[in-house]
């Protein structure tokens, strides 16, 4: 039997990431990762195959300019099945291309330079496209999360959060019961590449709180000079 704390969630989506440029596979599967996707790398189309078999993701990142095999011939002899996603990645920002990669099969085109926010929003939305079924409704006792549709209810009743707001509790929730550092959270909710100001969140914990009505910080814990914790029950 699971633990309590990963009973509903489901089975983390797998990705894998062909690009030639290492710093670029590096930072998406960084990113990734601390997302709770299950990540691997190519450096090109041709290496991609052979991934794909033996990987068999959800869905597939790629870049267009690569050697041996491009993203475009990737992408055409990827498309087919329904569900796994395809999203291109390219430098060119011609609508002329970004229509090829679409009508080759591809979910989404991404120019590059891009931020990491973006790109996981983008890979979410595919992924709940191709694979509806696969929606991801967290509960922890008296609250419910439904990342599809980012709704969120407390006591039966429905709260509004901003997308921030929502990111923030959905990462606490998934990971209930469990001590979450501060630089995990920023890292997570705010991007790996984050370089504000540390106070954001504390003042989204301040939110958050106070539209759950957690006047005692019973739900959203604070571990003293570590970071915070949702209540497992």
């Amino acid at each position: 039997m699971a633990p309590p704390d990963q009973e509903q969630d489901p089975r983390p989506a797998r990705v894998l990431v062909v690009d030639d440029e290492a710093s670029i596979r590096d930072f998406i599967e960084m990113g990734l990762s601390r997302e709770g996707f299950t990540v691997r790398t190519a450096p090109d189309g041709r290496a991609a195959l052979p991934a794909v078999d033996q990987f068999q993701p959800d869905l597939v990142i790629v870049d267009v300019m690569m050697p041996r095999m491009d993203g475009l011939s990737l992408t055409r002899e990827l498309a087919g099945d329904p569900r796994r996603g395809l999203i291109i990645l390219s430098a060119r920002d011609e609508t002329r291309d970004r229509i090829v990669g679409l009508e080759l099969g591809a979910d989404d085109y991404l120019v590059k330079p891009f931020e990491f926010a973006e790109l996981l929003a983008r890979i979410r939305s595919v992924l709940r496209r191709r694979q509806p079924d696969q929606a991801e409704v967290l509960q922890s006792g008296d609250l419910v999360l439904d990342r599809g549709r980012r709704a969120a209810t407390y006591r039966g009743e429905p709260v509004e959060l901003s997308p921030r707001e929502f990111d923030l509790l959905y990462y606490l929730a998934r990971h209930r019961g469990r001590v979450l550092e501060r630089d995990r959270l920023l890292n997570a909710v705010w991007g790996v590449s984050f370089y504000g100001d540390e106070n954001n969140l504390e003042v989204y914990v301040r939110y958050l709180r106070r539209k759950l009505g957690d006047d005692d910080r019973r739900l959203i814990q604070t571990v003293r000079g570590v970071g915070y914790r949702l209540a497992a029950g």
